[in-house]
């Protein structure tokens, strides 16, 4: 019995050394694998969509909220509701007493009507030849501002015209694919940041550009003029920036070889008759929207003067009755003023969250009594740290997560508003930002905590590799190509780096291709 159990332990003792050994050469193989493969990692091009992502946390609020309380105290005679009941917007939700107040607004009632009607009975026929002759004048008034309206117009697309000479005439002089993503200045200067600046702004300035052009294809007499003389003034204002830039870098210019020192007089020259053109086209616009304004209120003035002569009675008597009107009107409002200190109203249709008004009870000035939240969809509030809040934008969707459903219900949202100025909390500077749910739902409550994703830029049919494949070499980038047996260095451009670290390749390499990471 002895000998058969030690010659069965021989023969398992043989076995598990087997087994070890296979083991450790296994490890050993994949061990030396990966550090192989760590050595030749490679990446087959593909072509896909491009995501760039900004996760943040937040909070579900009411889209609307408000705490009523009474102005002035009192003893509660009315209340309506309780918390949990809907009320409808203007609806009265609690008073205090004021019969008082109330008789008082009556009587100014009436008296305002009186005032009224004597200002109706002074308003009689008027000659017709009066009334002929302040027709004339407002048809005048019409002509004059439909010619300053078009002054407007004309003032606006010259501005663009001599913007876009400046632009793609004269500082394109000395920028190279300047309608690229990657314009570059073909003269050296010392002012390394305006080096840096005026490449950047080449690719702002030529969307708003475009824009631009695209704004003028509509406008027309009877546009919007003071919001498009707002944003021609706007653009103006970035061309005048990039054009003072460049003075800026000429003068710090260092001739070369390439670029000589008449060419860069030849450059400052330009550029300061630009400057120049732009500031003359801002004084254009300001003078025809002033000439606009003066027109606008010409005709103001010729249309009242004609409803008076067609009221049929002089000017003086229509406007001493009128005063009278106003007088009253002003003492009706005053009491109303008072009675309205004695009621709380909803502002909004909502839901009452919060009643502490009671029949009876004496209530302190300025006190909140009653709390609203709004019937309407629910918003997130997050505060966005500084790193990220340059990518964001309105409009941005969003998929949001709440803790208490769990990363399986997902809502979708929009980033509606972002407030301009910081908010420091901890120390920390950040920008509150509010996204609206695309869709109400009853599940969302006010208060719960969400994870939220932004989607702030998002492309398809896009060609990406893995950033890390990407090397610089004498300031140009590269990436290492197979090509058959071997491989070779070619160079690239690149774009935007998405959310998972992917670069976005604008040319240089083809779909299916494989590239292999630089050594370490």
């Amino acid at each position: 019995m002895k000998k058969w159990v030690h010659r069965q332990f021989q023969e398992n003792g043989v076995l598990f050394v087997l087994i070890a050994v296979v083991v450790v050469g296994v490890l050993a193989y994949s061990f030396l694998s990966r550090g192989n493969d760590a050595q030749q990692q490679t990446y087959v091009v593909e072509i896909g969509d491009f995501l760039q992502q900004v996760s943040v946390s937040g909070k579900v609020v009411a889209a609307q909220d408000v705490d009523l309380g009474f102005s002035q105290s009192g003893r509660v005679t009315y209340v309506r509701g309780k918390v949990g009941d809907r009320v409808a917007a203007g609806a009265l939700v609690a008073e205090i007493e004021n019969s008082d107040l109330r008789a008082t607004v009556l009587q100014k009632q009436a008296v305002v009507a009186s005032q009224q009607a004597k200002l109706d009975s002074l308003k009689a026929g008027t000659r017709p030849e009066d009334i002929a002759v302040a027709e004339s004048s407002v048809r005048g008034a019409e002509t004059a501002l439909e010619q300053a309206n078009q002054s407007v117009v004309n003032a606006i697309s010259d501005a663009y015209a001599k913007s876009d000479d400046a632009i793609r005439n004269q500082l394109d002089q000395f920028i190279s694919n300047p309608r690229s993503t990657n314009p570059q200045l073909t003269f050296t200067t010392t002012a390394t940041q305006l080096a840096i600046n005026i490449p950047a702004k080449r690719i702002t300035i030529e969307k708003t550009l475009s824009d631009w052009q695209g704004l003028l294809s509509v406008l027309t007499a009877s546009s919007d003029l003071l919001v498009a003389a707002s944003q021609a003034q706007k653009n103006l204002g970035m061309v005048a920036d990039i054009l003072s830039d460049a003075g800026a870098a000429l003068a710090q210019s260092v001739s070369s070889a390439a670029v000589s020192q008449s060419t860069i007089s030849t450059y400052i020259s330009d550029i300061a008759t630009a400057r120049s053109t732009i500031n003359t086209s801002v004084v254009a616009i300001n003078t025809a929207l002033t000439a606009q304004k003066a027109a606008v209120a010409s005709l103001d003035s010729a249309r009242k003067s004609l409803a008076l002569k067609k009221a049929g009675s002089t000017q003086s008597d229509i406007a001493a009755q009128a005063a009278q009107v106003q007088a009253a009107q002003a003492d009706l409002e005053s009491a109303q003023a008072q009675l309205g200190k004695t009621r709380l109203v909803a502002p909004f249709a909502g839901v009452i969250s919060m009643m502490d008004a009671k029949v009876g009870k004496i209530v302190s000035p300025n006190v909140a009594e009653i709390t609203l939240i709004g019937n309407g969809a629910f918003q997130i509030e997050s505060y966005i740290p500084e790193i990220n809040i340059a990518m964001i934008k309105m409009g941005d969707t969003a998929v949001v997560t709440l803790d208490a459903y769990g990363a399986e219900v997902p809502f979708e949202a929009e980033v509606v508003s972002i407030d301009p100025a910081e908010t420091v909390k901890d120390g920390v500077s950040r920008y509150r930002a509010v996204l609206q749910f695309s869709a109400h739902d009853a599940r969302i409550k006010s208060g719960m905590t969400a994870s939220v994703v932004i989607t702030t830029q998002k492309k398809s049919g896009v060609m990406t590799i893995p950033q890390g494949f990407v090397f610089e070499r004498d300031g140009a980038k590269y990436v290492t190509v197979h090509a058959g047996e071997t491989t070779i260095d070619r160079q690239v451009a690149t774009g935007d780096v998405s959310s998972i670290g992917h670069v976005e390749i604008l040319s240089g390499l083809n779909e299916g291709e494989t590239v292999v990471a630089p050594a370490q």
